[in-house]
């Protein structure tokens, strides 16, 4: 009886073994055919991935062909990554900062200095790359930056330019700065320098085959050489349109607080075309003028307007401009010549602006030519929301939009 109680005891735990063994296979079975389907789910995924980035970097490179194709000998010269940390010597020295990247001082292997602007990683699908390459490439003045090369491997994106010794146009304008002797520029200089710009800017307009729109025309874009002759920079927000069009489609808004045109920021003040850049370059000359006076545009919402009311004051009471009155005459007569025609670039009304070459005809005219404009009713966004980079930046569109 024993032994038959035995016998049963072991037939069943035989066959609960083989049940659990069954069990347990088919589980890690499972187990094993779940793994495989997530691998298989997680290389499809990230293979749709990169082939998406391939054929992104494939277009983008096609585009960097295409452009050089078209410059013909004149077209920039590429470098790989580890041609520009040579140029930079690892990117030690720093010259700037930009809303899309930073910029280095550096000299080319014949010893000519340099400035990379070594762009963001994480700015996009290279939109704002190939736009400024494609912009400055097809340009050729003395009021414009030279592209000597750029460098497009993977994410990193350079930009390398012709060195400006002098730096940036908002150094000397600055009220910060104003005080300081070494950063002072006089009235002549600055005359000529707004003459400069406002060639610049006809070129673009009118020199080209392809009229170029800058969209972002500030004192911190105009770079400054040696002898202090200007060049306009930094093409990123720049627009390509054909010289018949006389209005350009845009979604959303570009460029910075304070010198956006009405238009720009709100198309209710009619189309955006290459008024806008006057209107830009209109709010920068004045900046010009009030910086050099030590005139506080940055107190509260309503500054703008007192800056407008400060100009037309000096202007209406036929005072001199320079502080303490310590100007000649000539000097204090191109102050005002750019101070009637930084008032007709900001007129609200685009139709009422000059152009670029009205401008240029107008610096270099008569004073008794001129006359004083009406007031405009300013409607730019304040100044004061650009009180930081991070609030200038939220209001900078990088679409690439069509004219």
């Amino acid at each position: 009886m024993k032994l038959e109680l035995k016998l049963g005891l072991m037939t069943l735990w035989g066959k609960w073994n083989l049940k659990a063994k069954v069990a347990t296979g088919a589980s890690a079975a499972g187990a094993l055919m779940g793994l495989m389907l997530l691998i298989l789910w997680y290389r499809r995924r990230t293979s749709g991935k990169s082939m998406i980035f391939w054929k992104k970097g494939s277009d983008i490179n096609q585009k960097i062909e295409a452009i050089l194709k078209n410059c013909g000998p004149l077209a920039p010269k590429r470098y790989s990554y580890s041609d520009v940390k040579k140029m930079t010597n690892s990117f030690k020295e720093k010259l700037g900062r930009g809303g899309y990247g930073e910029v280095y001082k550096g000299k080319l292997q014949n010893g000519e200095p340099i400035a990379v602007k070594v762009l963001n990683e994480s700015k996009g699908d290279g939109a704002e790359f190939i736009n400024e390459v494609t912009s400055i490439s097809r340009t050729s003045h003395v009021n414009v930056v030279t592209l000597l090369g750029f460098c497009f491997e993977g994410h990193k994106r350079a930009l390398i330019y012709e060195f400006m010794p002098n730096g940036s146009l908002d150094k000397f304008i600055s009220n910060d700065n104003s005080s300081t002797e070494e950063r002072q520029l006089g009235w002549e200089t600055l005359y000529q320098i707004a003459i400069g710009i406002a060639r610049g800017l006809e070129y673009l307009h009118r020199g080209c085959n392809t009229r170029i729109l800058h969209f972002d025309i500030k004192p911190h874009n105009i770079l400054l050489d040696e002898d202090f002759c200007p060049k306009i920079s930094d093409f990123g927000l720049a627009k390509l349109c054909p010289k018949k069009e006389s209005f350009v489609s845009m979604l959303g808004m570009r460029g910075t607080i304070g010198y956006i045109a009405p238009e720009v920021f709100s198309r209710n003040f009619g189309g955006v075309s290459h008024k806008s850049d006057v209107y830009s370059y209109g709010m920068m000359i004045l900046d010009m003028v009030g910086g050099k006076n030590n005139v506080d545009v940055g107190v509260d919402d309503t500054s703008e307007l007192y800056f407008v009311d400060w100009i037309y004051r000096r202007l209406e009471t036929d005072k001199k401009i320079g502080q303490c009155n310590v100007m000649t005459e000539e000097q204090n007569e191109r102050a005002r010549k750019m101070m009637i025609v930084g008032l007709w670039c900001i007129q609200t009304d685009p139709s009422s602006r000059p152009s670029m070459s009205r401008v240029v005809g107008m610096l270099e005219g008569s004073l008794e030519t001129l006359q004083i404009p009406t007031r405009p009713a300013l409607s730019s966004p304040p100044r004061t929301l650009a009180a930081d980079s991070s609030a200038t930046d939220n209001l900078v569109s990088r679409s690439s939009d069509s004219c």
